[in-house]
């Protein structure tokens, strides 16, 4: 194939997002690792997959950067993953640090590359590699609101035992407890919840998808959830690679939209084969804006307290 993606980190999130790129024939994938033996016995696992789920798409792991030059697009999935008791701010420093080490190694080798970072926490992990790419704004993005409206979604059509193809969901603001789902935008076949779903149902959705991954380390306690963000990365990939002009809920670099200034938080963005195309900026009620603002403040916090 002509399009070519490099997942960065081979864990459960890379590993599955390389699947999930493969068998769309999305792009050949470059699976990177520092771990000896896991992205090439991954990879070829995958590989010997292929016959039977019928592409033809090229995937290879790797332990160093070289065969991920020209990519078109790199995911990172690097870093540590939340255990029970965990709160994302607490792979802080540990992930900075890898964020940093990998960004600048596949952007040295793929200088126009759409940067997706998966990472946590999420929304100061990309001010890290927004800083160690010297990529533009438009391309570092930050995948959460894709994986928040998802789960969002997921609770609204189980709650209403409707399809999750009828449901869209909107989700502002920072990843995790400082989310902001909006649910007089979330609707389902065009029809808001809140006429569908009485205010004390709403918001216990609401705070469900608050501590949508918190639940699941819990379930899972020696790691976190990885299914549903490759398929949110895969999402903003694939809106990237055919160049789809996809309206996608993404952590951006916000300069004076919403009135917040340089400072990574989830919005409404269009994607593109540019990465960011548009920012969108729709009216929120003053109780909607001054918790996108608070948002946007606990993660400056996060960057002062890492120092940057």
């Amino acid at each position: 194939m002509n399009t070519k993606v490099t997942v960065i980190g081979a864990g459960n999130v890379g590993a599955t997002t390389a699947q999930r790129i493969v068998e769309k024939e999305l792009a050949d994938v470059v699976l990177v690792d520092c771990v000896k033996g896991i992205p090439q016995g991954k990879a070829l696992d995958l590989v010997e997959a292929s016959p039977i789920e019928k592409h033809d798409a090229h995937l290879k792991g790797v332990n160093s950067y070289e065969d991920t030059e020209g990519s078109d697009v790199i995911i990172v999935t690097a870093g540590i993953p939340r255990k029970p008791g965990m709160r994302r701010i607490d792979l802080l420093h540990t992930n900075a640090g890898i964020m940093k080490e990998v960004t600048k190694e596949a952007a040295r080798f793929s200088p126009d590359a759409v940067l997706i970072v998966v990472s946590n926490p999420l929304d100061v992990m990309c001010h890290v590699a927004l800083e160690a790419s010297g990529f533009p704004r438009n391309r570092v993005i930050g995948m959460a609101g894709v994986l928040d409206s998802a789960r969002f979604r997921s609770f609204v059509a189980t709650e209403l035992d409707v399809s999750v193809e009828n449901t869209q969901a909107f989700v502002l603001g920072r990843h995790g407890n400082h989310m902001i789902p909006v649910p007089r935008y979330s609707t389902v076949s065009g029809i808001p919840i809140t006429e569908l779903l009485p205010p004390d149902r709403i918001e216990a959705i609401v705070e469900r998808t608050r501590n949508g991954g918190a639940e699941i380390v819990e379930f899972l306690k020696t790691g976190s959830a990885y299914y549903a963000p490759a398929s949110a990365a895969v999402e903003m990939a694939e809106a990237v690679i055919k160049n789809k002009k996809k309206i996608l809920p993404c952590s951006v670099y916000l300069q004076k939209e919403y009135g917040i200034n340089n400072v990574f938080v989830g919005v409404p963005v269009k994607l593109g084969s540019n990465g960011v195309e548009d920012i969108i900026e729709i009216q929120l009620t003053p109780e909607e804006q001054d918790l996108l603002e608070k948002s946007a403040r606990s993660v400056l916090d996060l960057l002062q307290e890492l120092g940057t």
